[in-house]
């Protein structure tokens, strides 16, 4: 069963890298690459503050999954979490189906580093996922109402009609209120033991024997959650508010690229793009950091601003993805150095660590 499962999720993975590959050859086809070359060393040493909004919002986050752990867990390390932070994020980003391995190795890290039991780290990692949704909802909308006349513009080439700014603020609306009844279900202490319910009811032997012998994990993981007294119900409300400012970390990242390539664009109209962009990476999630659908879609918002010179698109998309491939090699060379290697992630999602 769990061959099965994890063999559907590795050829979905590999269909999106495959998919994304392709739309990254169809950009570029019509790229001078001396040009964006030249263009991008002429920033000298100015290209390094592109790399500051990625490592403040790998900070920020690890602030905020601090303050979602159950009251149980007291101690905790930011430096030792700050890792687990930078190897699940470079996992889950990088490898096809890479989100079913990295969210998984979380608790399991909090363990191995931290000593965190199982189930109050899988307590937080559910908690932060879900606070990670309410929070880009509301991010989207505001993205989306501070640029609604350029995403209106948009929307020309692709709709019948303006329609992308109304799309836009619906969809950051529906995510939104759909990760906040997610949210308050989980909380009401007895979600982990329904899932567990629900499981049993999969009419196959050695799965729901499996099950049993895991339900004392089921429960205790509601017993964490339960846990959660009135005072963290207020506490939510400033970790939404990392949680928001750790998303706008990705458009202040975009506008300081624009800024040291030369491109005059606001703020506001850079956060619109960035904000739909971050949600049709959320679409297709299967595909390795959004590979080929973010550079589509930033081609698409240079070209409905009149921004048709591929130097600059080229230039900007590149050091992107070159950013991330620091920071990535980075969070790989993190997790061999500490132990951690592909086998044993693979191994910890399916539970069999």
């Amino acid at each position: 069963m769990q061959l099965t499962k994890k063999s559907s999720s590795a050829l979905i993975g590999y269909i999106g890298l495959a998919l994304g590959i392709v739309l990254v050859v169809f950009q570029f086809r019509q790229i001078d690459f001396a040009s964006v070359v030249l263009r991008i060393s002429s920033i000298g040493f100015s290209s390094v503050f592109i790399l500051l909004p990625f490592l403040m919002l790998h900070l920020l986050e690890t602030v905020a999954w601090i303050r979602v752990f159950p009251p149980s867990i007291t101690a905790i390390s930011f430096l030792k979490l700050l890792k687990i932070q930078f190897i699940a994020e470079t996992i889950s980003m990088t490898l096809p189906a890479g989100m079913a391995i990295g969210e998984p190795l979380r608790p399991f890290l909090c363990q191995k580093f931290i000593g965190i039991p199982l189930p109050a780290g899988v307590a937080s990692v559910a908690v932060r996922k879900l606070m990670l949704g309410v929070a880009q909802g509301l991010y989207t909308i505001i993205g989306a109402i501070a640029g609604f006349s350029l995403l209106q513009t948009v929307s020309i080439p692709i709709f019948p009609v303006a329609v992308l700014g109304y799309i836009m603020v619906g969809a950051g609306a529906m995510v939104f209120l759909v990760f906040l009844v997610l949210l308050l279900l989980l909380l009401n202490g007895n979600a982990a033991q329904n899932v567990h319910k629900l499981l049993m009811l999969v009419p196959f032997k050695k799965v729901k024997t499996w099950l049993l012998t895991k339900e004392a994990g089921f429960l205790d993981t509601d017993d964490e959650l339960r846990s959660f007294d009135t005072q963290f119900a207020g506490r939510l409300f400033f970790v939404l508010l990392i949680y928001i400012l750790a998303w706008f970390m990705l458009a202040i990242e975009s506008f300081i690229i624009l800024r040291l390539l030369g491109v005059e664009l606001s703020f506001l109209q850079v956060l619109a793009m960035d904000t739909a962009i971050t949600m049709l990476r959320g679409i297709f999630f299967f595909i390795p950091s959004g590979l080929g659908v973010q550079e589509l879609g930033y081609r698409l918002f240079f070209q409905a601003l009149g921004m048709h010179d591929f130097a600059d698109y080229g230039a900007f998309v590149l050091l992107r993805r070159f950013k991330e491939l620091l920071w990535y090699s980075f969070g790989y060379g993190v997790m061999f150095f500490s132990g951690v290697h592909l086998r044993d992630a693979e191994e910890m999602s399916n539970g069999d660590l």
